[in-house]
Protein backbone atom coordinates (compact mmCIF):
# COMPACT_ATOMS: atom_id res chain seq x y z
CA UNK A 1 0.00 0.00 0.00
CA UNK A 2 2.83 2.39 0.86
CA UNK A 3 4.60 1.58 -2.41
CA UNK A 4 1.36 2.20 -4.31
CA UNK A 5 0.87 5.59 -2.62
CA UNK A 6 4.43 6.63 -3.41
CA UNK A 7 4.20 5.55 -7.03
CA UNK A 8 0.79 7.15 -7.54
CA UNK A 9 2.03 10.50 -6.25
CA UNK A 10 5.09 10.29 -8.46
CA UNK A 11 2.88 9.80 -11.51
CA UNK A 12 0.23 12.29 -10.35
CA UNK A 13 2.14 15.01 -8.46
CA UNK A 14 -0.72 17.54 -8.38
CA UNK A 15 -3.46 15.35 -6.87
CA UNK A 16 -2.44 15.11 -3.20
CA UNK A 17 -0.33 17.21 -0.84
CA UNK A 18 1.67 14.18 0.30
CA UNK A 19 1.95 10.42 -0.08
CA UNK A 20 0.38 10.06 3.39
CA UNK A 21 -2.83 11.57 2.00
CA UNK A 22 -2.96 8.93 -0.74
CA UNK A 23 -2.11 6.22 1.79
CA UNK A 24 -4.88 7.16 4.22
CA UNK A 25 -7.43 7.64 1.43
CA UNK A 26 -6.62 4.15 0.14
CA UNK A 27 -7.52 2.68 3.52
CA UNK A 28 -10.71 4.74 3.66
CA UNK A 29 -11.66 3.28 0.27
CA UNK A 30 -11.05 -0.26 1.54
CA UNK A 31 -13.28 0.45 4.54
CA UNK A 32 -15.97 1.91 2.30
CA UNK A 33 -15.83 -1.09 -0.04
CA UNK A 34 -16.25 -3.40 2.96
CA UNK A 35 -19.18 -1.43 4.39
CA UNK A 36 -21.08 -1.07 1.11
CA UNK A 37 -20.73 -4.66 -0.10
CA UNK A 38 -20.64 -6.75 3.06
CA UNK A 39 -24.14 -8.28 3.26
CA UNK A 40 -23.89 -8.42 7.05
CA UNK A 41 -23.97 -4.61 7.13
CA UNK A 42 -27.66 -3.69 6.91
CA UNK A 43 -27.32 0.10 7.05
CA UNK A 44 -24.94 1.25 4.34
CA UNK A 45 -22.85 4.37 5.02
CA UNK A 46 -24.02 7.43 3.05
CA UNK A 47 -21.78 9.73 1.03
CA UNK A 48 -21.69 12.23 3.90
CA UNK A 49 -20.15 9.57 6.15
CA UNK A 50 -17.36 8.89 3.64
CA UNK A 51 -16.64 12.61 3.28
CA UNK A 52 -16.55 13.01 7.07
CA UNK A 53 -14.09 10.11 7.40
CA UNK A 54 -11.61 11.93 5.19
CA UNK A 55 -11.74 15.43 6.67
CA UNK A 56 -8.33 16.99 7.17
CA UNK A 57 -6.28 14.16 5.64
CA UNK A 58 -4.71 16.39 2.95
CA UNK A 59 -2.03 17.89 5.22
CA UNK A 60 -4.76 19.33 7.42
CA UNK A 61 -6.99 20.34 4.51
CA UNK A 62 -9.94 18.59 2.91
CA UNK A 63 -9.92 16.78 -0.41
CA UNK A 64 -12.27 18.12 -3.10
CA UNK A 65 -15.81 16.93 -2.43
CA UNK A 66 -16.24 16.16 -6.13
CA UNK A 67 -13.33 13.67 -5.96
CA UNK A 68 -14.75 11.92 -2.89
CA UNK A 69 -18.20 11.78 -4.46
CA UNK A 70 -16.83 10.16 -7.63
CA UNK A 71 -14.94 7.60 -5.55
CA UNK A 72 -18.03 6.84 -3.48
CA UNK A 73 -20.26 6.41 -6.53
CA UNK A 74 -17.70 4.23 -8.30
CA UNK A 75 -17.29 1.86 -5.34
CA UNK A 76 -21.02 1.85 -4.68
CA UNK A 77 -21.73 0.78 -8.25
CA UNK A 78 -19.05 -1.89 -8.41
CA UNK A 79 -17.04 -3.55 -5.59
CA UNK A 80 -13.35 -4.31 -5.83
CA UNK A 81 -12.48 -7.39 -7.84
CA UNK A 82 -9.08 -8.93 -7.21
CA UNK A 83 -7.71 -11.44 -9.74
CA UNK A 84 -6.87 -14.84 -8.33
CA UNK A 85 -3.79 -16.77 -9.41
CA UNK A 86 -5.90 -18.97 -11.69
CA UNK A 87 -7.03 -15.92 -13.66
CA UNK A 88 -10.59 -15.88 -12.34
CA UNK A 89 -11.99 -12.75 -10.74
CA UNK A 90 -13.32 -13.05 -7.23
CA UNK A 91 -14.89 -10.34 -5.15
CA UNK A 92 -13.15 -10.54 -1.79
CA UNK A 93 -15.32 -9.91 1.22
CA UNK A 94 -15.24 -11.27 4.75
CA UNK A 95 -17.27 -14.37 3.81
CA UNK A 96 -14.34 -16.78 4.01
CA UNK A 97 -11.62 -15.22 6.15
CA UNK A 98 -8.50 -17.15 7.00
CA UNK A 99 -9.36 -16.64 10.65
CA UNK A 100 -11.73 -14.57 12.77
CA UNK A 101 -12.54 -14.22 16.45
CA UNK A 102 -12.38 -12.13 19.61
CA UNK A 103 -9.01 -10.99 20.98
CA UNK A 104 -7.91 -8.45 23.54
CA UNK A 105 -5.85 -5.67 21.95
CA UNK A 106 -3.45 -3.38 23.78
CA UNK A 107 -3.84 0.33 23.05
CA UNK A 108 -1.18 2.43 21.32
CA UNK A 109 -0.75 5.45 23.59
CA UNK A 110 -2.92 4.33 26.51
CA UNK A 111 -1.90 0.78 27.38
CA UNK A 112 -5.34 -0.58 28.19
CA UNK A 113 -6.68 -3.87 26.85
CA UNK A 114 -9.86 -3.72 24.81
CA UNK A 115 -11.90 -6.54 23.33
CA UNK A 116 -11.94 -6.42 19.53
CA UNK A 117 -13.32 -8.67 16.79
CA UNK A 118 -10.44 -9.58 14.44
CA UNK A 119 -10.65 -10.81 10.85
CA UNK A 120 -7.60 -12.09 8.98
CA UNK A 121 -7.94 -12.01 5.20
CA UNK A 122 -6.01 -10.91 2.09
CA UNK A 123 -2.73 -10.41 4.02
CA UNK A 124 -4.38 -7.85 6.30
CA UNK A 125 -5.64 -7.98 9.86
CA UNK A 126 -8.87 -6.04 10.39
CA UNK A 127 -10.31 -5.28 13.80
CA UNK A 128 -13.82 -4.15 14.78
CA UNK A 129 -15.35 -2.98 18.02
CA UNK A 130 -18.42 -5.13 17.37
CA UNK A 131 -19.21 -7.88 14.89
CA UNK A 132 -22.05 -5.71 13.54
CA UNK A 133 -19.88 -2.64 12.83
CA UNK A 134 -20.24 -1.08 9.39
CA UNK A 135 -16.49 -0.72 8.89
CA UNK A 136 -13.37 -1.86 10.73
CA UNK A 137 -11.84 0.32 13.43
CA UNK A 138 -8.41 -0.46 12.01
CA UNK A 139 -6.46 -2.25 9.29
CA UNK A 140 -2.98 -3.73 9.74
CA UNK A 141 -1.25 -4.72 6.48
CA UNK A 142 0.99 -7.67 7.34
CA UNK A 143 3.56 -7.26 4.56
CA UNK A 144 7.12 -7.50 5.91
CA UNK A 145 5.94 -7.84 9.52
CA UNK A 146 6.60 -10.67 11.96
CA UNK A 147 4.68 -12.31 14.80
CA UNK A 148 5.98 -13.85 18.02
CA UNK A 149 4.79 -15.09 21.39
CA UNK A 150 4.92 -12.48 24.14
CA UNK A 151 5.22 -13.08 27.88
CA UNK A 152 3.31 -10.42 29.78
CA UNK A 153 3.22 -10.73 33.59
CA UNK A 154 -0.23 -9.08 33.72
CA UNK A 155 -1.88 -10.76 30.73
CA UNK A 156 -1.75 -14.38 29.59
CA UNK A 157 -1.66 -15.96 26.11
CA UNK A 158 -0.18 -12.89 24.40
CA UNK A 159 1.44 -12.45 21.00
CA UNK A 160 2.94 -9.49 19.20
CA UNK A 161 3.02 -8.26 15.61
CA UNK A 162 6.15 -6.19 14.96
CA UNK A 163 8.65 -5.06 12.34
CA UNK A 164 11.80 -7.09 12.92
CA UNK A 165 13.79 -5.21 10.26
CA UNK A 166 13.01 -1.64 11.36
CA UNK A 167 12.92 -1.52 15.13
CA UNK A 168 11.58 1.70 16.58
CA UNK A 169 9.71 2.70 13.42
CA UNK A 170 5.94 3.02 13.31
CA UNK A 171 4.06 0.23 11.54
CA UNK A 172 2.19 1.55 8.53
CA UNK A 173 -1.47 1.03 9.41
CA UNK A 174 -4.69 3.02 9.63
CA UNK A 175 -7.61 3.32 12.03
CA UNK A 176 -10.64 5.50 12.68
CA UNK A 177 -10.42 8.01 15.52
CA UNK A 178 -13.13 9.09 17.95
CA UNK A 179 -14.65 11.41 15.35
CA UNK A 180 -14.81 8.68 12.72
CA UNK A 181 -11.97 10.10 10.61
CA UNK A 182 -9.36 7.80 9.08
CA UNK A 183 -5.90 8.43 10.55
CA UNK A 184 -2.55 6.68 10.54
CA UNK A 185 -1.85 4.34 13.44
CA UNK A 186 0.82 5.18 16.03
CA UNK A 187 2.03 1.67 16.86
CA UNK A 188 5.57 0.34 16.87
CA UNK A 189 3.97 -3.06 17.57
CA UNK A 190 0.53 -4.58 18.05
CA UNK A 191 -0.07 -6.78 21.08
CA UNK A 192 -3.00 -9.13 21.44
CA UNK A 193 -4.17 -11.64 24.04
CA UNK A 194 -6.14 -14.80 23.29
CA UNK A 195 -8.43 -16.72 25.61
CA UNK A 196 -6.15 -19.77 25.65
CA UNK A 197 -2.65 -20.83 24.64
CA UNK A 198 -4.12 -23.03 21.90
CA UNK A 199 -6.04 -20.11 20.42
CA UNK A 200 -2.95 -17.90 20.62
CA UNK A 201 -0.90 -20.51 18.76
CA UNK A 202 -3.56 -20.86 16.06
CA UNK A 203 -3.68 -17.10 15.53
CA UNK A 204 0.11 -16.93 15.27
CA UNK A 205 0.14 -19.81 12.81
CA UNK A 206 -2.52 -18.18 10.63
CA UNK A 207 -0.81 -14.78 10.69
CA UNK A 208 2.56 -16.29 9.75
CA UNK A 209 0.93 -18.04 6.82
CA UNK A 210 -0.67 -14.77 5.71
CA UNK A 211 2.43 -12.58 5.96
CA UNK A 212 4.02 -11.73 2.62
CA UNK A 213 7.61 -10.69 2.18
CA UNK A 214 9.30 -8.59 -0.45
CA UNK A 215 12.73 -10.18 -1.12
CA UNK A 216 14.21 -6.75 -1.82
CA UNK A 217 12.96 -5.35 1.49
CA UNK A 218 15.60 -7.16 3.54
CA UNK A 219 18.33 -6.08 1.12
CA UNK A 220 17.32 -2.45 1.47
CA UNK A 221 17.10 -2.80 5.24
CA UNK A 222 20.62 -4.24 5.46
CA UNK A 223 22.00 -1.46 3.27
CA UNK A 224 20.22 1.13 5.43
CA UNK A 225 21.79 -0.30 8.59
CA UNK A 226 25.26 -0.17 7.02
CA UNK A 227 24.80 3.51 6.14
CA UNK A 228 23.63 4.33 9.67
CA UNK A 229 26.54 2.45 11.25
CA UNK A 230 29.06 4.40 9.14
CA UNK A 231 27.80 7.73 10.50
Amino acid sequence: MEAFATRYCQCNPDVFQSTDTCYILSFAIIMLNTSLHNPNVKEKPPLERFISMNRGINNGGDLPQELLQKLYNSISNEPFKIPEDDGNDLTHTFFNPEREGWLLKSGGRVKTWKRRWFILTDNCLYYFEYTTDKEPRGIIPLENLSVRELHDPKKSNCFEIYNANSKGEMIKACKTDGDGRVVEGKHQYYRMSASSSEERDEWMKSIRASITRDPFYDLVSVRKKKVINKK
